[in-house]
Order: structure tokens, then sequence, then C-alpha cells
């Protein structure tokens, strides 16, 4: 590990030696664990862990977690909790998003987590999840624009966060942290991610152009019924704004336009890409099987039914706020967590 992280606007107050924060986003998808020492430029991360339990598997359907889900899900968090006994991190926080929003049996999942593995799961709303993605993905935003849209693709839901970039003090790290403050002129959280929509468009095979622009299509639908943003359109126009992406969905499809022979996060993390870019390797994907998806070293089994959906809902997101240019970002709510844990301030 040891990676510096530069994660936002400020790096809190100092820390004594050892005196660790850890920080674990239970996802619709994924388990993510990081532990981490502030530094001078943020934080150092020490460990890491990463696991994807797909604890939203059927719940648009049934409306429930299923068993085999929790399970998955309170076995990567064990190996959470381990990882955090045994580095002796003092402060941890611990989120659950959509999946957990949205099943009926989510605040049983929680006590049984509690129980078994000792962690404390907070049930975030989406404007808490969308402020802490923004926070850890601020240090990619080019200071020279007005506005940032920042997309949070997750499994069972989709972020979309309107920055307004003329804020005075935003790129000044200030003392403490307070990403409930950073300036977020709109927001719109859609009960749809990567799991939902490919439950909903199940692929049988190569998918046809007309498979893909039904995804695009019912990710566009409540992104253009929301009102909220309407005034920042001319901001788009003019080129003033650009988009971040942050997910696995989303770094995967960076990996594949880098051609890498195995995913390194070095050279995805604050990769600029351009709308044209996302659109051949969103072509390339809609031309393989399920199969060859998961041969590709940049998304592999876990991710192979999901990364189309992931790149129907970035086209979505680019066809009603085009700009020119979208940074990847390998960071967010658990970059997010983490500043807020080194930070004394308070909501």
């Amino acid at each position: 590990m040891g990676d510096e992280i530069r994660a936002g606007p400020g790096g809190g107050r100092r820390f004594e030696a050892g005196d660790l924060c850890a920080a674990i986003d239970l996802g619709t998808n994924n388990c993510r664990l990081l532990i981490a020492a502030p530094a001078a430029r943020g934080f150092r991360i020490v460990d890491a862990f990463s696991r994807i339990v797909r604890l939203g598997e059927g719940v648009s359907e049934t409306g429930r977690l299923s068993e085999a889900a929790m399970d998955r899900a309170v076995g990567a968090l064990a190996i959470c909790a381990e990882k955090i006994e045994r580095r002796g991190a003092r402060r941890v926080r611990a989120v659950t998003t959509q999946a957990c929003r949205s099943a009926a049996n989510g605040p049983d999942f929680v006590a049984r987590v509690a129980r078994e593995t000792g962690l404390e799961l907070e049930l975030i709303a989406p404007l808490e999840e969308a402020q802490l993605a923004v926070a850890g993905c601020l240090d990619l935003i080019d200071r020279r624009a007005r506005m940032a849209l920042v997309l949070d693709v997750g499994g069972g839901s989709t972020e979309l966060s309107w920055v307004d970039l003329t804020a005075p003090g935003l790129f000044v790290a200030p003392r403490e942290l307070a990403y409930w403050r950073i300036p977020i002129a709109a927001t719109l959280s859609i009960p749809v991610g990567v799991v939902t929509l490919a439950e909903r468009f199940p692929e049988q095979g190569p998918c046809d152009a007309g498979g893909f622009r039904r995804m695009v299509e019912a990710m566009k639908a409540p992104i253009h019924a929301f009102p909220g943003a309407a005034a920042f359109r001319s901001l788009f126009e003019k080129g003033a704004a650009h988009l971040v992406g942050t997910s696995g969905a989303i770094t995967s499809l960076a990996g594949l336009h880098l051609r890498l022979p195995r995913y390194d996060r070095a050279k995805v993390d604050g990769l600029w890409m351009s709308r044209d870019d996302c659109q051949a390797v969103a072509a390339r994907l809609a031309r393989q099987t399920v199969q060859a998806r998961a041969l590709e070293p940049c998304i592999g089994p876990g991710r192979a039914d999901l990364v189309l959906a992931g790149a129907a809902i970035l086209q979505a997101v680019q066809e009603l706020w085009p700009c020119q240019r979208v940074r990847v970002a390998d960071r967010g709510l658990r970059e997010g967590l983490l500043l807020s844990l080194m930070s004394d301030a308070k909501p």
C-alpha cells in the first residue's frame, strides 16, 4: 500500500503516528475498505480490501435482500473487521446505501452485521452519499471550470451532483473538511444502478444497438424529468463545465480505453476521456458477449454482466448534459469518509 492521496480540500488536524482511520462502503455490488493515516496532502493508505458481494442482487424484483447475498456481504465485512482490528484503526465509519435503503429486511441485515462482525453500519441518505462522493473526488476537478457534474454510478442507485466551482474558498485547503458544506448546487439520486439496470435488460448474447439504446433511454427518462439543474445548462453549452465519473464501471471503461494488460489505478485515476472515447468503448463492449467481457483484464467475471449498464448510464448523462471532457475517478465515497474521519468538523 502506502499510496498518498490528496482526495479532498484539506488534510484535517495532525494525528500521532499509528492513529489510523478506516472507512467501509458497503454498496449494492461491492464491499470496499480503506485504512489510512493522515498525511500532508490528504492521507496515506496502509491497507485496503474490495470484494464484489452483490448485496442488492434481486432486490428490484423481490424487495428483499436474499440470504445468499447477505451471507456474502457478512463474510466480506468480517474480513474488513479483522483488518481494522489487526491494524488498530481508532476511528471507523462503515456505511451502506441503496440496497439496504430499498430492502424491507435492510434493518435486520444491519443488526446481523453488528452481531456477527461488531461493525455498526450506517444507512446513509442519498444526499450524504453524494456529498461524500464529491468530497472524495474534489481534488480531480479542473479549477478553471465553473461547474462540475459528479456522476457516482452505484449498483443500485446513481447520484448526480452539480458542483458550483465559483464558490469562494472551495479549493483553498481549510483546517477542517466540511463535506456537507461543499457547494452542491443541485443533486439527483436515481434508484437505478448497474445491477438494477442489468437485471431490467438481461443480455442473452452480444447486445445489439437497439438493446443498448433501450438501456440509455431508460436512464435518460428520470434525468430528463429532473428540473433542479436547468439553470446550469448554459455552462455546459459554453464548455465551462466538465464531468467527473466515479464507479467501478467507469474505471473499467477507462482501463478498456487504455487497453491495459491489467488494471492499473495509477493510470486510470485522473484520466481525461473525451465523449468520443467513451462512446467507442461502449460500442466495443456492446459487440462482445458477457463471456468475452469476463476475459477482459479490466473487467473480469465479477463485472462482465454489469459494465455495459455502466456505459449506458454514462452515455445517458453525456447526451443530456453534453460536455467534451470526463475525468475518471478511482476514488469517491470511501475517500470522503476518510477525510470526514480525519477532520475536527462536525455537521
